[in-house]
């Protein structure tokens, strides 16, 4: 921000001991179109820890006392908006505008003439509200025109000039502001209604200061953090998962026998739609079901003829690439190989080596073990083999 009042004093309003605030009215910004998230939706349409990002918000300020809440919702998509609230949530969706000023001026607007003293103003980015922070926001209404939630800088800053570094700048001056940010609603319905800016404000305490209004800061909390990019979506991954996995394949004179991305001199191959190895299948299935994305035959359909004859190994990097899609690595894998033959002791550090390769992990994090059916069912007959796999994978 720009507007000046990074110089004012951090001020730090006194809770009262009442437990009901004064009547405030909220408005959430939910206009934009958030795609460095990377979501296939405007963030704050997507989910984030099992419910859609605007809901938590909204769900916070109603349980605080707002009354009533205003969502901006992107113009065209306010039966989204209405989806991702849900529909036993009591709000009101406004259509916003191009600029989030604009959007906040629509809303502001339909806030006109209900008696409204106070008023909240929040992004919809920062899903998580903490209520000690609305109260401090609210009671600062009693003095001051706005205002706002704000962190120290921790960091040391430069002035950047034509990339590179152009000067210094006191951190001590400097703070990182927040949302939900407060106002009396008489000042900020007029301060918007004179913006003059040139371009989009920054946020509303900007619109408020050009005013000439009086903006507070009091204590933020880093919990009220901001959605921005992908990996702000997977910070509420849980920290680990397992997935498990099974294939079989029938023992044919004429074809090659791979396992474990090994070729093995036998006198039976494995037969099948691709190449067939039982033990990188059991791995995919294992990968996918750990980030809960279906199995191999969901991604490669024995249907499809283009994978006829093809190595797995290129099932395998797949599943890989989705596991760090989906913000994880791999952690480990536990293989076991089922057959009566061949043995597996005399290829087992081949097989390791190779997965570990395709796997981008170090050999230790592969585990290939082989047992057999004592000769009962088909792979005791000869006529198979099986295997199957544990994953585990990492938050990135």
């Amino acid at each position: 921000m720009h507007c000046g009042i990074f110089g004012k004093r951090l001020a730090r309003v006194a809770m009262a001991e009442a437990a009901v605030l004064p009547p405030f009215a909220a408005i959430v910004v939910a206009a934009g179109k958030g795609e460095r998230a990377r979501q296939g939706v405007p963030k704050q349409f997507a989910l984030w820890r099992g419910k859609p990002v605007l809901r938590h918000s909204v769900e916070d300020l109603l349980e605080y006392g707002a009354d009533p809440v205003i969502v901006a919702a992107p113009p065209g998509m306010l039966d989204d908006a209405r989806a991702a609230v849900g529909g036993d949530l009591r709000v009101e969706i406004v259509a916003g505008g191009e600029t989030r000023q604009s959007s906040v001026r629509r809303s502001l607007d339909v806030l006109e003439g209900r008696s409204c003293e106070r008023v909240l103003i929040h992004d919809a980015a920062r899903p998580e509200l903490v209520r000690d922070v609305v109260t401090r926001l609210i009671r600062a209404l009693v003095t001051d025109a706005g205002a706002i939630p704000v962190l120290p800088v921790v960091d040391s800053l430069v002035v950047a000039s034509s990339g590179s570094m152009g000067g210094t700048a006191d951190r001590n001056a400097m703070r990182r502001v927040q949302t939900p940010q407060a106002f009396r609603f008489d000042a900020i319905h007029s301060a918007h209604r004179a913006w003059q800016g040139a371009a989009d404000a920054g946020d509303d305490a900007q619109v408020l200061h050009a005013a000439g209004g009086e903006v507070t800061l009091v204590d933020g909390d880093e919990r009220m953090r901001k959605l921005t990019f992908a990996e702000d979506f997977m910070d509420n991954l849980p920290p680990m998962r397992i997935g498990s996995g099974y294939d079989v394949h029938r023992l044919a004179e004429g074809e090659e026998l791979w396992l474990g991305g090994v070729r093995i001199e036998h006198s039976h191959g494995l037969a099948g739609h691709s190449d067939a190895d039982v033990a990188l299948h059991a791995i995919v299935d294992a990968l996918l079901g750990a980030i809960g994305a279906g199995d191999i035959g969901t991604h490669f359909p024995p249907s499809d003829a283009q994978w006829k004859g093809e190595a797995s190994d290129q099932f395998l990097a797949h599943a890989v690439r989705l596991v760090t899609d989906a913000g994880y690595s791999v952690g480990n894998i536990d293989l076991t190989i089922i057959c009566e033959a061949p043995k597996i002791g005399p290829h087992r550090d081949a097989m390791r080596e190779r997965i570990a390769l395709l796997l981008g992990v170090d050999i230790g994090a592969v585990s290939v073990k082989a047992t057999t059916t004592e000769r009962l069912g088909f792979t005791g007959r000869k006529e198979g083999i099986a295997a199957q796999a544990v994953a585990l994978v990492i938050r990135q």
